[in-house]
């Protein structure tokens, strides 16, 4: 432990319990990775805070001492987020995860950033609320946030952003600010909420969030449906959609990742194209559009279409689709998995799976694909042997052709997983001269690059290390 590690941590100390700040290797090692396939780089001080004040210190002596702050939720994030690229502090948020309101009336909560969606809705269902943004994984709210997390859900109720009423956030001076309000919508001054929500730490650290809830709906309905091509499943969605149908998640699985899904989940479905599907509503409003969508998938040569409306039956169904990543895990003993994702205007998915799927039968490597269909996002689980240079260098083409197809019809390098360190390359392509303007919004708030440097974006100036 170098002097200005020593410093630093009684300087910490000062401000927070001893209980609260931490060097312990397994500790670092925790917080050095993510979901992802990048490279572990640990911290050099990991802090556990219980309040914005707590936060605000920490900030000011990250200030004073020049050292880099990492904020952590769960480390569930795939692209790198949350990874300490320079070393430095690394905040964890997992003592601050208490609902502080519910405001049931107001369709409105407000909670601290380590609670988890999963806890959220536990105490929702009290009050006939549920929270929508459902991105797979179990990962806390002030995560989501940083990343604009949206996932099934997104097609009906929209992405973390639409779900933001207010923040709390603490900045790198220490200063700590609120974003909006609770009033469903304004229009006094720049919207703060849109741009810290998905700024993946890099503005500041999200010390509070008051987030739009939802009325459990009356009846939910969900299906599966098979077809022989992945053109014929895009084409029914497009058509569902156009038809004003109120579906409330609507995922394509492909071909490949549907016997993935039979092996994994021991299921006999169909091992083509499938869609899953999902309707919230009133049951008399619901059945006239189960009907309708029997009739739309026929249209675009469905060939099988499964309905379940009890619980249980809804359950396995999505459980399947959710444990796709797992299936492909457990099926490649050996390899790491890498998920990449990318979005585009909904008319141009399918060719862009079709892409996707050719790119990946051209490299020789196991891959699965799914979508978020509704919302033109799609996601390719390619596995890998990290020890291999020959597959990485494969699983980079594959990323790189795959974002360049996205890029080239009007898309965007991400959909949901946001840049952290793994999508950084594409964004002067994608961005051009905006990305100047994102540049200057960093410098102005984090003038010493302190918070999350190296993420989204490269700054010239150096960060120090501890």
């Amino acid at each position: 432990m170098t002097l200005s590690t020593q410093n630093v941590i009684q300087a910490l100390q000062s401000v927070l319990t001893e209980e609260q700040v931490t060097v312990n290797e397994t500790v670092r090692e925790l917080h050095g990775k993510d979901e992802s396939y990048h490279t572990m780089k640990l911290p050099d001080i990991v802090v556990f805070p219980t309040s914005a004040e707590d936060v605000s210190q920490i900030m000011k002596i990250s200030t004073k001492h020049q050292i880099p702050v990492i904020p952590f939720g769960l480390g569930s994030s795939l692209e790198g987020h949350v990874i300490p690229e320079n070393g430095g502090i690394t905040i964890d948020f997992s003592l601050m995860n208490n609902i502080l309101d519910v405001r049931a009336e107001d369709f409105l909560v407000t909670v601290q950033p380590g609670v988890t969606r999963s806890q959220l809705n536990k105490v929702l269902k009290k009050h006939g609320l549920f929270f929508s943004v459902d991105p797979g994984a179990d990962a806390t709210l002030g995560g989501m946030a940083a990343t604009n997390a949206s996932g099934t859900t997104s097609v009906r109720y929209g992405v973390m952003r639409d779900q933001v009423r207010d923040l709390e956030v603490v900045l790198a001076d220490g200063t700590i600010i609120h974003t909006g309000n609770k009033a469903a919508k304004s229009a006094s001054g720049l919207h703060l909420n849109g741009l810290f929500v998905g700024s993946e730490g890099i503005l500041g650290c999200f010390t509070e969030l008051t987030l739009r809830v939802y009325g459990i709906p009356e009846y939910t309905t969900a299906a599966r449906a098979s077809f022989p091509t992945v053109n014929d499943a895009v084409e029914a969605v497009l058509s569902i959609l156009q038809a004003g149908i109120p579906i409330a998640r609507v995922e394509l699985v492909d071909e490949p990742s549907m016997k993935q899904v039979n092996h994994f989940s021991e299921t006999n479905y169909h091992e083509k194209p499938t869609l899953f599907l999902e309707f919230h509503g009133n049951e008399a409003g619901l059945q006239q559009d189960v009907e309708f969508t029997k009739e739309i998938v026929a249209d675009h040569h469905g060939e099988e279409v499964e309905f379940e409306t009890d619980n249980a039956g809804r359950n396995r169904l999505w459980e399947a689709r959710h444990n796709l990543a797992y299936a492909f895990i457990h099926g490649n003993p050996g390899k790491k998995l890498m998920v990449t994702d990318v979005c585009l205007p909904i008319s141009e998915l399918a060719n862009a799976v079709n892409h996707a799927r050719e790119t990946v039968e051209s490299l020789n490597m196991p891959a699965g694909i799914v979508g978020h269909v509704g919302d033109g996002n799609f996601h390719v689980l390619l596995m890998m042997d990290m020890n291999d240079p020959a597959e990485r260098a494969k699983a980079d083409e594959l990323n790189e052709r795959i974002v360049l197809y996205a890029l080239e019809r009007g898309g965007t390098c991400t959909g949901e997983h946001g840049v952290g360190v793994g999508k950084q390359k594409y964004q002067q392509q994608e961005h051009g001269a905006a990305l100047e303007v994102m540049e200057k919004i960093k410098r102005a708030l984090d003038p010493d690059n302190l918070l999350n440097p190296n993420k989204i974006f490269h700054l010239d100036s150096a960060v120090p290390k501890l």
